[in-house]
């Protein structure tokens, strides 16, 4: 008997191992679901990128009384529990994604919606290990407004959209279960949070003389560019983006000198470099439905192909968002093509294929409001919208997803309380000489982190103290070359406290401060470089300097961080903390050390530095 117990087990063992080899040679695993409200598609996530079924093969049925609609995906597994996302707005009703059978496997999806909800144009995509439903093909008719530029930049850690949806609730009840798959019953709701990780998939690259086409699938946006210099170029960065791997790192001819390059700057970043003489004549030209973008040299734009000038703007608006910041928005009978520009001094915006607007109605509406300067005037090619701002200002830019509407959202630096006026006694002629021969000198704070008793992070005798002071001497030497005002917090191995720290920075009364540390980490495996900041008008400078670190480095890139260090969060100037690198990795304590390290940052800091300067 125990013998056909053992022949027994064995015989499962062997079915159930059999089973799972022929489950994952075959099987598309659908590890995640997501579902996109802005720009209606339903993303469909496994881990192998291999199994994808052919989708050649998903045929659609139409039901009525409700209208909806179901495919099937063949050989498909949906992991977890199946999805039931209901929705109050207008067009898609419910989504209910589910395991329709075993054997065949077969994951079924099946969509209600509102009777004159055009589902027609509903189309199929394979991305990498994903399979995309998208609802709407060319232009998405719904008034959801698209980022399409921001001067924020994003980390790493950044995501296109947090999403609630209302999804049936889990119930342990067996019996509630059984009632629920015969419709006897209605399932208790709960609300589900969703991060949607990238809004945008670029596939395509078309260079041209003087320009580059990229297209792709979702709603493409970008940040505010930073200009590098050895050699000059503009790069610009596409966050919550996915970049083919066949267009990766490939370099294309733009004519003359000109280069362009896309690769995939983060997990959910992708960044565009152009190399270029020309830096500040590259601007960005959305399409008219934002699934394409396009970068173009501006003193040649006559020879691109536009669209015809038959556009009007049919109305304008204006609101107060909160005590910094407003918008405008402006609307058109036809979807939009136009290009966009951020200087020091104002905002520009270039409307392609715009013919005319009232320009009384124009005035009227943004008379007494942050807009009350912007103006619009006839270009190379259509109107441009211009509008004056400090450099300081926060830019953010919208368009709708059906392309009939622009919003330029403007959010002004805090309102610093006035210095009284002191009566001081005429100046000698040494002070006033000595004022004239600083005028508009930058001047810099640069903190070497830690000292004397603090030593900082440590591992195997290495003080992070010690580097940190290293580098900083370094960078001042490098800034008061180039005729830089600097201030050191400390200059030799003793102790200063946070506190005075601050002070010393608060009466030296500088442009920015820099805070120069080392990381450490309880895994060792760990490295990379960081950038932290605090307050807002800190974030431009935390760009330009740890854009120049992470490319003029060689060590993992890990972003941009909020965080409230004391120093970064005490100082009234734009003040940054910079993390150069972990000592608790053993390969990157190593490099740390070394002369060529030291120099390399302490040189990208200076460089990041004067890109910042540059775009003030």
């Amino acid at each position: 008997m125990r013998k056909y117990i053992v022949i027994f087990f064995t015989f499962i063992a062997f079915a159930l191992t059999f089973t799972q080899m022929a489950f994952a040679e075959g099987i598309f695993k659908i590890t995640s679901a997501n579902y996109d409200t802005s720009n209606a598609i339903i993303s469909l996530t496994s881990s192998n990128i291999t199994d994808l079924p052919d989708i050649k093969d998903i045929k659609v049925i139409k039901l009525s009384n409700p209208t909806r609609i179901y495919f099937d995906l063949p050989s498909s597994a949906l992991g977890g529990q199946k999805k039931n996302w209901q929705f109050n707005s207008e067009g898609i009703k419910q989504v209910r994604i589910s395991q329709f059978s075993t054997n065949p496997h077969i994951v079924r999806v099946v969509i209600n919606y509102d009777d004159d909800y055009d589902i027609s144009n509903m189309q199929f995509y394979k991305v990498q290990n994903s399979i995309i439903i998208k609802f709407k093909n060319n232009i998405a008719q719904n008034p959801f407004m698209q980022n399409t530029y921001r001067d924020d930049h994003a980390s790493s850690s950044d995501f296109y959209e947090y999403m609630t949806v209302t999804t049936a609730a889990t119930n342990n009840d067996a019996l509630a279960e059984i009632n629920s798959a015969f419709n006897n019953t209605v399932a208790s709701l709960q609300k589900q949070e969703l991060r949607l990780n990238t809004k945008y998939y670029v596939d395509r690259v078309v260079p041209k003389n003087g320009a580059v086409f990229l297209g792709g699938i979702g709603s493409v946006g970008i940040e505010k560019p930073m200009i590098l210099s050895n050699p000059m170029r503009i790069v610009f960065d596409i966050p919550n983006a996915l970049v083919n791997y066949d267009i990766r790192n490939k370099e294309y001819s733009l004519g003359g000198s000109d280069k362009f390059k896309i690769g995939q700057f983060s997990v959910n970043k992708a960044r565009i470099v152009i190399t270029t003489p020309d830096v500040t004549k590259y601007l960005p030209i959305y399409s008219r439905d934002n699934q394409s973008i396009m970068f173009a040299n501006f003193d040649k734009i006559n020879t691109l192909e536009m669209p015809p000038l038959d556009v009007l703007i049919s109305g304008f608006s204006s609101y107060k968002i909160d005590e910094q910041s407003s918008a405008m928005t402006i609307n058109f009978d036809k979807p939009l093509l136009h290009g966009f520009d951020r200087t020091n001094s104002e905002v520009i915006a270039y409307l392609f294929n715009v013919t005319s607007y009232d320009e009384e109605l124009f005035k009227k509406t943004f008379a007494n409001t942050p807009f009350s300067n912007a103006v619009i005037e006839n270009g190379k090619r259509g109107l441009v919208l211009r509008i004056p701002i400090t450099h300081d200002s926060l830019v953010t830019a919208f368009t709708g997803a059906d392309g009939k509407s622009l919003k330029i959202q403007i959010k002004a630096p805090k309102v610093e309380k006035e210095t009284p006026t002191v009566l001081n006694p005429p100046a000698t002629t040494s002070s006033i000489a000595t004022t004239v021969s600083n005028a508009g000198q930058r001047k810099v704070v640069i903190d070497a982190g830690h000292g004397g008793s603090d030593v900082g992070a440590t591992r195997n005798g290495v003080y992070e103290k010690y580097i940190t002071l290293d580098v900083a001497k370094r960078v001042e030497k490098l800034l008061k070359a180039q005729g830089y005002g600097v201030k050191m917090t400390r200059t030799d191995d003793s102790f200063v406290s946070l506190a005075d720290r601050v002070t010393c920075s608060e009466n030296y009364e500088p442009d920015i401060f820099v805070s120069i540390h080392v990381n450490s980490s309880t895994r060792d495996e760990i490295r990379g470089v960081e950038t932290h900041y605090y307050h807002q008008e800190s974030m431009p400078l935390a760009q330009a300097v740890h854009a120049s670190l992470a490319s003029a480095v060689d060590s993992p890139n890990r972003g941009l961080f909020k965080s409230k260090f004391y120093v970064i969060n005490h100082t009234t100037d734009p003040a940054i903390l910079v993390e150069i690198g972990f000592i608790s990795n053993t390969s990157e304590r190593g490099q740390l050390v070394s002369e060529s390290r030291k120099q390399a940052t302490a040189k990208a800091i200076v460089e990041g530095i004067n890109n910042y300067f540059k775009n003030k």
